[in-house]
């Protein structure tokens, strides 16, 4: 783990070359390494990166990467659910740099967006094992809406919806 005090962490916005398949490759490696999660999982993110670029109009969505003294350490998504809800998709901080509070400045980051976007309320998929990434939605006042049972990258797990209205 880096400390915060050494090092400068900024959150800017994901559109430099290289910044979409980044998202992809970091996520495959690390829940590889964290979960035992293959090719399944980093297809799955794949295509949620893929779903992003499609739309004519992307002023409803954006993409945020946070750095560790210039080099990427972290992501999330904001991306339309239907007119009223956003959906909170791949976050993400690399395991070198947690305890930064990268991931609540994500999500900040995120929120402030939906807000701004005019969005309603905020939605999220995950799966009870991200038990780090639950602290935070809970923490941003997020609520578990739903869950149930399910078989996902190889394992047994409950998913999980959560929901903020803003």
């Amino acid at each position: 783990m880096i400390a915060e005090e050494q090092h400068r962490v900024t959150v800017r916005r994901a559109e430099l070359p290289g910044d979409l398949g980044w998202i992809v490759q970091t996520h495959g490696e690390v829940f590889a390494e964290l979960c035992a999660w293959g090719q399944d999982f980093e297809g799955f993110v794949a295509s949620i990166v893929s779903d992003y670029t499609k739309p004519a109009d992307n002023s409803r969505q954006a993409a945020w990467i946070a750095e560790v003294d210039g080099e990427r350490a972290g992501c999330i998504m904001l991306m339309p659910h239907d007119e009223r809800t956003a959906k909170l998709r791949v976050l993400l901080v690399s395991p070198l740099a947690r305890g930064l509070g990268i991931g609540a400045r994500l999500v900040e980051e995120h929120l402030r967006f939906a807000h701004t976007a005019g969005y309603k309320h905020v939605s999220l998929w995950t799966t009870n094992n991200l038990t780090a990434a639950r602290r935070l939605y809970e923490r941003a006042g997020f609520e578990l809406q739903s869950e149930s049972p399910t078989h996902l990258f190889g394992g047994d797990y409950m998913e999980q919806t959560w929901v903020l209205d803003l």
